[in-house]
């Protein structure tokens, strides 16, 4: 009788413990202050976004209900637009006004995604 095969068979094995620290030692204080100096000088020199200001909820509203109607696809991994399109591809006639909305509002990560 052959053994049933499971999902993590196809993945490589990996093992658990690398060349890092040794288990159970703990980081020396001068060590976590280190790390907090570092971790802030990171944040600095982070560029900011602009800020936008919050789309209008009926909007919001809107494309929340086109984001949960099936009859579009599924709408995992693209965005909204690239979602609106397919659809229109494949001729299940998605709103006109979603996609309207969605180019008057491409630079707005809310928006879009």
């Amino acid at each position: 009788m052959e053994q049933s095969r499971r999902i993590t068979d196809s993945f490589p094995r990996r093992r658990r413990r690398g060349p890092g620290r040794p288990p159970g030692r703990l980081k020396d204080k001068k060590d976590k202050d280190k790390d907090k100096v570092q971790l802030k000088v990171k944040v600095r020199d982070c560029p900011r976004a602009p800020s936008q200001p919050p789309p209008d909820p009926a909007l919001m509203e809107m494309l929340r209900r086109f984001d949960l109607s099936w009859e579009y696809g599924p709408c995992t991994g693209i965005t909204r637009l690239q979602r609106w399109e397919r659809a229109q591809e494949l001729g299940l006639s998605p709103p006109g006004p979603i996609r309207d909305a969605l180019l008057e509002h491409r630079d707005n990560p809310d928006v879009t995604y």
